[in-house]
């Protein structure tokens, strides 16, 4: 006698309502469990027990493996059939969300002149009551745009701006540049600017009545007590990208901050609010529009999936469901091919360079060495991963000094040419060998440490044609800062993020350039360079997807990886 087996769940072809693409719905405990664990990509439906799975040929094959074993109820016979010749995943077809935008005039506090896409940008904010991500590409003037909206919308007073600390001063500099004092009466006097108190120290007293305040991000934990009691109306974050994490302290800070009864309006800036993946999106929006993601883990439910770091990583096929959503309710994205037709492009090119590599490996041997040490002796899970994360970077190290002198004949090369040149490096000690064995063209420096004084009479004197070369470490000269001076950008060792690097460049590309930006990274052969290169272009496809719709690298598309994991295998082989 034959026994039938009880189908364990259901199959069925379904559009995905909010991707708008054609997928695999499987419901039923069982099969949901099973096919969970064969295919990584898949996510939760809308009901318990439901998971819909991307439609490809590889999918399928997972599928009729179950079903070979276990009977499913498939409820669309003719497609699946159809499927067992043929699968494909059809891409999703979403047009680009455009608001409508008008050209909004500022009101009179303003002082200034704002471009046309500007006007627009403040008509955007305007619309969205205030509680929005502005997130027009680097040089297009974020901060411009928000003191116009500061100045126009009511009771926007005082104000509360969160920044870098290498940023406070030319946010004092553009709020003197662009607002206009106004009275308790309400009358606008031309010849002064609101109040600033600039907030540098973490430890706690009563702060004075101010119409602006301006704090960096580091201090916002320990003054949040001062903070909370100053009746803050408007809060900016600038490079809000720097609350991409839930766990740290001053996005908690924030998220207080933020949900006090006194604040109406919640603003964050960024040309890069997205820098190694895409989840990093969704604590910025529970700042500015909390709920319009859901919970984290209904997003990452939702669209992203898990990859063997443990990283939430958002699914290709979501990606433009995400920026749609995002551009719908609270972003605005302009990038400057789209509103600046006057600028110029910017040219990326990968350079293999050579390198020490004799220095080079004996180097790396002795890492591999104490690393092995460390790892035996290592007494928890925290002291492992800080030896593995001081072996990535001594690693970083000594490839940007084993392929130094070929650096340096690269950017003497390029200085015949009588043109300005910004070269960006990592490390102190690289920094230090540049501005050593470039000295014969007087360069200008900026390092982490140095005064805001020091800093932007480096700046000056650049911009000037004073000097023709700054050499700048990628961190410290990525933001809050106008190159336009110069065209040629060298990368002279890469940073792990796509997001410092776009931030390095405009810092030439942007309003007031009149040339193409040429950017050069420099990759030195024989090192683990080319695996940082590819590791940075997965990242850019990821962030590309969510905020553009493009692709925009310079890297191949092969995939990477992490130099952990090669520090790991040796490990293993030894």
């Amino acid at each position: 006698m034959e026994t039938t087996l009880e189908n364990i769940g259901t199959l069925e072809y379904v559009l995905d309502k909010y991707s708008k693409i054609w997928s695999w719905k499987i419901t039923g405990d069982r099969a949901v469990n099973m096919i969970s664990s064969l295919v990584p990509e898949a996510w939760y439906g809308e009901n318990v027990n439901e998971v819909i799975i991307p439609d490809s040929t590889d999918n399928v094959k997972q599928i009729r493996s179950i079903l070979e074993r276990y009977p499913l109820e498939i409820l669309s016979k003719t497609v699946w059939q159809r499927k067992i010749i043929k699968t494909y995943a059809p891409k999703p077809i979403l047009p680009p969300v455009k608001h409508k935008l008008k050209r909004a005039k500022a009101a009179e506090q303003f002082r200034g002149k704002l471009l046309n896409f500007q006007k627009e940008g403040l008509d955007f904010l305007l619309k969205s009551s205030g509680n929005a991500l502005l997130a027009d590409e680097m040089g297009l003037g974020k901060t411009v745009q928000t003191l116009a909206y500061v100045a126009t919308e009511k009771q926007t007073f005082p104000v509360l701006v969160i920044a870098p600390l290498v940023t406070l001063k030319n946010w004092e500099r553009e709020i003197e540049k662009f607002l206009k004092k106004k009275s308790r009466n309400g009358r606008i006097i031309d010849s002064s600017s609101p109040s600033v108190t600039p907030i540098r120290t973490g430890k706690c007293k009563e702060l004075p009545k101010s119409d602006i305040y301006v704090i960096n991000y580091e201090l916002l934990f320990k003054r949040y007590p001062d903070l909370s009691k100053l009746g803050i109306k408007t809060l900016v974050c600038d490079e809000v990208h720097n609350l991409r994490s839930k766990t740290t302290q001053k996005y908690k800070s924030v998220k207080k901050l933020a949900a006090l009864p006194s604040v109406s309006y919640r603003i964050g800036l960024s040309g890069t609010p997205i820098y190694n993946r895409g989840s990093e999106i969704w604590p910025i929006i529970d700042i500015l529009k909390p709920g319009l993601l859901g919970s984290f883990k209904e997003f990452c439910g939702y669209f992203c999936y898990v990859n063997d770091k443990g990283k939430a990583i958002v699914l290709e096929n979501k990606r433009a469901s995400l920026r749609n959503e995002l551009q719908k309710h609270v972003m605005l994205r302009r990038k400057k091919s789209d509103v600046l037709k006057e600028l110029k492009d910017k040219v990326r090119y990968k350079e293999v360079i050579a390198a020490d590599t004799d220095f080079y490996h004996d180097e790396l041997d002795k890492i591999w060495k104490k690393l092995e040490g460390e790892q035996k002796v290592a007494e928890s899970e925290f002291s492992k991963a800080a030896s593995y994360h001081r072996a990535i970077q001594s690693e970083r190290q000594i490839a940007g000094i084993a392929k130094l002198p070929h650096v340096i004949n690269f950017v003497k090369n390029i200085m015949e040419i009588e043109e300005s040149v910004v070269v960006f490096c990592h490390h102190k000690v690289i920094h230090k060998l540049l501005n050593e064995s470039l000295q014969e063209f007087s360069p200008v420096t900026i390092i982490g440490g140095q005064t805001d004084t020091f800093r932007q009479n480096q700046i000056d004197k650049f911009q000037k044609g004073e000097s023709k070369l700054m050499i700048a470490g990628i961190r410290a000269g990525n933001v809050g800062i106008n190159l336009t001076r110069a065209k040629y950008v060298i990368f002279a060792e890469l940073d792990w993020s796509p997001a410092i690097h776009r931030q390095a460049e405009d810092r030439l590309h942007r309003i007031g350039q009149k040339n193409t930006v040429f950017a050069y990274y420099l990759i030195g052969n024989g090192t683990l360079d080319d695996h940082v290169a590819n590791i940075l272009v997965d990242k850019s496809y990821e962030i590309d997807a969510i905020m553009d719709d493009t692709v925009d690298s310079y890297e191949n598309k092969d995939k990477a990886k992490l130099i952990l994991a090669q520090i790991q295998d040796k490990i293993r082989s030894k």
